[in-house]
């Protein structure tokens, strides 16, 4: 069958005749929906020559047949392409200055985490922070962040986020029976997320916080079709079967033309009681990942029971209090921060590291 990763990759296979670049790491590619009939592509391009859209559009029918006789289809969907100027297309979300996605290659090495402490790190700078719970697979801030018991809010077609811990919070979790089997073919969870990322009411923003699912499926490719990011965290545990996953999230984002904010390093070492520290992973692996990839490293975080326990209980900012660990949160908060004012200034180049 033919779906968003398959037809993205034959895809990067068209050149624009101006550029001599292919259509995703140029960058075009606005939005794509698909279904067995009917496959839908907006092109985000600057030329209104009618040559270069013809060559466009037979570079991409025939990357579409190819596809489909790759994937042994009897017949081709029908193929719509529509072309977008720069002023056709604004920002769906004007008054949030940054959207910034949080992302890994496997589940399970607390991408969520993470993405709740770096939102609280910069609420409690000041900032005007929202978070989306792009996880739309296995929602997990609903619990973390203590929703479980608020109603949540409806204004007509109109999500009205929830307000705790000085963020504003839209998760599906608290959208559907708690307990409801989240089960999404493509087309679903693209319009699923898109409903959450443009449909909730979040006011004015300095940040936007997307925690993703893990991998490199639909819902990355439907964030950055859909809001122009800032840029994107990748989350790693130091064992290396993690990081082989996260080199794979880092080059879709890169596929994507997503600037890469950083890597942080979760669950790096656990402080026994008496003070001494055990590597129960390893430590420095997704360091030294992002040293060989030439990207940031924004910093670690240790394993630590009051992550877990607090994460439990709904109460996360409890964390940024206690001694240790609230130094480990501020110092991965600065350097996050950094980041982002990098990337809004324009010098968000890639890093050489010397060793």
């Amino acid at each position: 069958m033919i779906d968003q990763s398959n037809l993205r990759q034959a895809l990067s296979t068209v050149q624009d005749p101006e550029s001599g670049r292919d259509l995703v790491s140029l960058g075009v590619l606005r939005e794509i929906t698909l279904d067995q009939e009917l496959i839908r592509i907006e092109l985000d391009v600057q030329s209104t020559d009618e040559a270069v859209r013809g060559t466009l559009r037979s570079g991409i029918s025939a990357a579409v047949r190819k596809l489909a006789a790759e994937q042994g289809l009897r017949r081709i969907p029908e193929i719509e392409i529509e072309f977008l100027s720069a002023t056709a297309t604004p920002n769906p979300l004007p008054l949030v200055r940054s959207v910034i996605a949080v992302g890994a290659g496997k589940g399970g090495v607390g991408k969520s985490t993470v993405s709740v402490h770096l939102a609280l790190a910069l609420a409690r700078m000041g900032r005007k922070v929202g978070i989306l719970d792009g996880d739309i697979y296995g929602p997990s801030l609903p619990t973390m962040l203590g929703l479980d018991e608020i109603p949540p809010k409806i204004d007509g077609n109109t999500i009205i986020p929830f307000e705790k811990h000085g963020l504003k919070i839209v998760s599906i979790g608290r959208l559907v029976e708690p307990e409801k089997a989240l089960v999404w073919r493509g087309p679903m969870a693209h319009g699923a997320f898109r409903q959450l990322a443009l449909q909730s009411d979040w006011g004015e923003l300095d940040h936007l916080i997307v925690d993703l699912p893990p991998g490199t499926g639909d819902v990355p490719l439907t964030l950055a079709q859909l809001l122009p990011l800032t840029g994107a965290v990748v989350v790693c545990t130091p064992q290396k079967v993690a990081q082989d996953d996260a080199r794979r999230a880092i080059r879709m984002f890169q596929q994507l033309g997503v600037s890469i904010l950083g890597v942080v390093e979760n669950m790096a070492g656990f402080t026994a009681p008496d003070g001494s520290t055990i590597d129960l992973f390893g430590r420095g692996g997704a360091e030294d990942m992002a040293a060989g990839m030439s990207l940031p490293f924004l910093g670690r975080l240790p394993i630590h029971p009051e992550l877990a326990a607090r994460g439990d209980a709904g109460e996360p900012s409890f964390c940024h209090d206690l001694d240790g660990l609230g130094e480990a949160l501020r110092t991965l908060g600065d350097a996050f921060d950094h980041r982002i004012r990098m990337a809004e200034r324009g010098e968000d180049r890639p890093t050489l590291a010397i060793r």
